[in-house]
C-alpha cells in the first residue's frame, strides 16, 4: 500500500510513511472488510461514514506536517485510523466525533494500540475544542462549504489548518497557515470527503 498507493504518487515524507507502516489499517474496519483494508479506495465503517483512501490519509497528514512537540486537533474521529497516525507523529492529539458509536469503537482501538496521547470528545466538530486551544495544527477529515470560524480562532501562531472545502460532490484540500498578518492559503488538490455535519457546515436533513 505504502509503496504502490502513496510513495508512487509523490508522497515520500518518511515520518508519515513510517506512521502508516506501524498502524494496522485492518483494525479500523468492520471484520468482514478486513481483507480489503489495503485497497486503493475509501471503505464504509458504518453510520454513513468511511475510512479514507490511504493516499488521502497520507496527503492530509503530510499537508498538516505535524512535529513531535505539536498539539493537534482532529475534527472527525471516524474509525480512528487518521487519529492513530497523527498520534505517532505529535505530542498530543485531541479528536472530536459527533457519532457516539464510532467514538466508542475508536477509543477501544486506541487502547489496543497503546496510544496514550489521544484525548477524545463527543460533539460538534465545527466548534472545535476551545478549552484545549490553541493548537499547533488542526486537521478536518470531513468537507465543509467554508472554513468554520471557531477553528480559525483556535489555531496557534504559525499553526496550520487542513480542511476539504467545497460542495457535496467535490472539494479541494485547503491548507491555511496563521501568520502575523492573518492566514496564508494554498491548495493541495482535489479531494472528495464525507460532509461535516454541523450548523456551521452542512446541516443534516431531517428524516420523516
Amino acid at each position: 500500500m505504502i509503496v504502490n498507493q502513496v510513495a508512487s504518487r509523490g508522497l515520500r515524507d518518511r515520518r508519515v510513511l513510517a506512521a502508516m507502516a506501524w498502524t494496522p489499517r485492518e483494525w479500523f474496519l468492520p471484520p468482514h472488510l478486513a481483507r480489503s483494508a489495503y485497497d486503493d479506495g475509501p471503505l464504509p465503517i458504518g453510520n454513513g461514514q468511511t475510512i479514507s483512501q490511504p493516499y488521502i490519509v497520507a496527503l492530509m497528514t503530510a499537508s498538516l506536517a505535524p512535529r513531535r512537540h505539536d498539539r493537534i486537533l482532529e475534527i472527525g474521529t471516524g474509525s480512528g485510523y487518521q487519529t492513530a497516525i497523527l498520534a505517532r507523529l505529535a505530542r498530543q492529539v485531541c479528536t472530536v466525533e459527533r457519532l457516539p458509536d464510532l467514538l466508542v469503537e475508536a477509543e477501544e482501538r486506541f487502547r489496543r494500540l497503546g496510544l496514550t496521547n489521544i484525548r477524545t470528545r463527543l460533539g460538534d466538530g465545527a466548534t472545535g475544542w476551545p478549552e484545549e486551544a490553541p493548537f499547533d495544527g488542526i486537521l478536518v477529515t470531513a468537507a465543509a462549504p467554508r472554513v468554520p470560524e471557531p477553528l480559525l480562532a483556535q489555531l496557534a501562531p504559525n499553526g496550520r489548518l487542513v480542511i476539504p472545502v467545497g460542495d457535496l460532490a467535490s472539494q479541494e484540500l485547503v491548507i491555511l497557515q496563521r501568520s502575523g498578518s492573518g492566514f496564508e492559503e494554498r491548495s493541495a488538490g482535489a479531494v472528495r470527503c464525507v460532509p461535516l455535519i454541523s450548523r456551521l457546515a452542512f446541516v443534516q436533513e431531517s428524516r420523516p
